[in-house]
């Protein structure tokens, strides 16, 4: 877990297109990165 006020590590994916993004991508931009285990899970 990250504390309030850290730097994020890099996180690059690709998205639904296939492009990479990274998160350097949004510098100077409100983000928020969301993940799960698996659609349609309890979690």
């Amino acid at each position: 877990m990250l504390n309030q006020g850290s730097k994020a590590p890099e996180i690059k994916l690709n998205d639904k297109d296939g492009n990479t993004v990274k998160l350097s991508d949004f510098n100077g931009k409100k983000v928020i990165v969301y993940f799960y285990s698996k659609d349609n899970t309890s979690g």
